[in-house]
């Protein structure tokens, strides 16, 4: 589908070259979200000031069901290198939104809290006993606080399962009294 685009340019030459530009980044767009209902452009010179070369504001609005992104880009006096940045920054916010319409959030991973049943100071490794009952295997290079030399067989620890190829292995292991949110 063609995004309707208005380009308005303020105090700035008319350019076939330049409406070409924006026209071709404007359809890039599509490629981070394809449900884009309007694109907005305005292209500003401001006043010229003896002392100032005359630096270019871009503003895009961008209308997309439910909402409207806006950018704002200003100050830079190459008119392709201030279109460059603003259409970057809305392809960003394009892609944060689809991200958020997707329920694509970063999720962490969960942690869980365990006790060291079994320490190898020679090979620098354990095992953590989990609340199920199965044991974890941990490298000392896995100990977040305080050091492996510091850990004693009983310390309740917190830690995250990752699988590796020898199987699920306790990461980030920290030493404490761990509450888990209920």
């Amino acid at each position: 589908m063609e995004i309707p685009i208005q380009i308005t340019l303020r105090d700035v030459d008319h350019s076939e070259a330049l409406e070409a530009h924006i026209r071709e980044k404007a359809k890039k767009l599509e490629n981070f979200f394809d449900h884009i209902i309007s694109c907005r452009v305005v292209v500003e010179k401001p006043h010229k000031h003896k002392h100032q070369g005359g630096a270019f504001n871009i503003r895009i609005d961008i209308g997309v069901p439910g909402r409207e992104i806006v950018v704002n880009r200003d100050r830079h006096e190459d008119v392709y290198v201030a279109l460059r940045d603003a259409f970057d920054a809305a392809k960003r916010q394009l892609e944060d939104y689809t991200q958020r319409l997707r329920g694509e959030t970063k999720l962490h991973q969960p942690e869980y809290i365990g006790q060291v049943v079994r320490l190898f100071a020679e090979d620098g490794c354990g095992f953590i006993l989990r609340a199920d009952g199965d044991e974890l295997y941990f490298h000392r290079d896995n100990v977040v606080s305080p050091t492996f030399d510091q850990l004693k067989v009983g310390d309740e620890v917190k830690f995250v399962e990752e699988m590796a190829a020898e199987g699920t292995q306790a990461k980030r292991v920290s030493l404490g009294r761990h509450h888990l949110p209920r």
